[in-house]
């Protein structure tokens, strides 16, 4: 049986609604709380104008995003905003990753938000800053098949057989299908001779270069190839 956290769905629903607009929350349970101060999705609109704002192009298709945010508002704002729990602080998280993933940027790990009162800032105001963690940036080669994400090295085979790196339960799969090769910069991915043959963004493939967020299709499998930034360890 799995059990469900009511609570986290309650907060989860929510951010939902404000998502899809104000004028929706203003009709609601949450009309009151929100009449005259801050709602949470504000804090949503300001994160995502603070992030299109700092994004730093550092390849053709790679773009850097800080990961820090400190957001202050007046007393009563905090007030209200800490009285919905420790989960709107997640939650803000989850649409921040979310928002860019979309957009395709990078952040070096997940964003580290903090609400903080300023009894200098209007009612209904808030202020956002954002920075940087100060680390060594790597670009790390990974593929998303069937809703998880590996990692890849050098040179990564992928088929139905127990001699690939990565193997796949799709009778429409090689035992050795596909190959991709990673020189640090750049991947190419290449079609091992494969029986039912490979695509790449809908293409035939043969051997390619394997641009950000390209889709694979092998047999029955979807594979989306992306490069993501990781914090080197010091």
């Amino acid at each position: 049986m799995r059990t469900i956290d009511v609570e986290r769905v309650r907060r989860v629903g929510i951010l939902d609604s404000f998502e899809r607009g104000l004028e929706r929350a203003v009709n609601g349970a949450f009309a009151k709380t929100f009449r005259s101060g801050l709602a949470p999705v504000e804090i949503t609109a300001a994160l995502r104008k603070e992030v299109d704002t700092h994004a730093t192009p550092v390849a053709r298709d790679r773009v850097l995003v800080p990961n820090r945010f400190l957001v202050r508002m007046n007393p009563e704002d905090h007030a209200s905003m800490t009285a919905l729990g420790d989960g709107l602080v997640e939650e803000l998280s989850a649409l921040l990753q979310q928002y860019a993933a979309e957009q395709r940027y990078q952040m070096v790990s997940v964003p580290v938000i903090v609400l903080e009162a300023d009894p200098g800032i209007t009612l209904g105001m808030l202020d956002v800053r954002s920075s940087s963690e100060r680390v060594e940036v790597s670009w790390q080669p990974t593929i998303e098949l069937d809703g998880r994400q590996h990692v890849l090295g050098e040179r990564t085979v992928i088929g139905r057989g127990s001699e690939a790196d990565i193997t796949v339960d799709d009778s429409g799969i090689s035992r050795r299908h596909l190959e991709i090769v990673w020189d640090g910069r750049r991947a190419e991915a290449r079609d091992l001779g494969s029986t039912n043959g490979s695509t790449l963004n809908g293409a035939r493939l043969t051997h390619a270069a394997l641009p950000n967020d390209s889709v694979l299709q092998i047999g029955r499998t979807r594979i989306v190839f992306r490069v993501v930034a990781r914090a080197q360890e010091r």
